[in-house]
């Protein structure tokens, strides 16, 4: 398990700086702050967990999949919305940003219990 999750983190460690050069290519019209702000708005998906931890662990989830980032960073090329392509590339890198750091995928069980083992000060 050790293996994998270093490599997961690693995994996206490499998808966080991938997001970082793409950002400056697709020249985004957002200010510093506001794309700081749409950076971290995936994680106001926990809020979620308020109505029970399967609704939560889904939520989160979705909000956390790199293929909801890609999505969307690629329909913004399609449409050429720099915008939508901002935004996209944002919401990859925050999904690579928090596997690097290693926060996984959560289960249903608890907000703690992650795809990459157990988070939080009682692990």
């Amino acid at each position: 398990m050790i293996i994998a999750r270093k490599w997961q983190q690693a995994e996206g460690a490499a998808v966080f700086a991938a997001s970082l050069v793409i950002y400056t290519q697709v020249d985004s019209p957002l200010a510093w702050w506001s794309a700081l702000l749409i950076f971290f708005a995936p994680d106001l998906s926990f809020l979620a967990y308020l109505k029970d931890n399967r609704f939560g662990a889904r939520v989160y989830n979705l909000c956390h999949l790199y293929g909801l980032g890609a999505l969307i960073m690629a329909l913004g090329y399609v449409i050429d919305a720099s915008l939508v392509a901002a935004i996209g590339v944002l919401l990859l890198g925050h999904s690579g940003f928090d596997r690097m750091l290693g926060y996984g995928l959560k289960s249903e069980e608890s907000f703690q219990s992650t795809h990459l083992g157990k988070i939080g000060k009682n692990t």
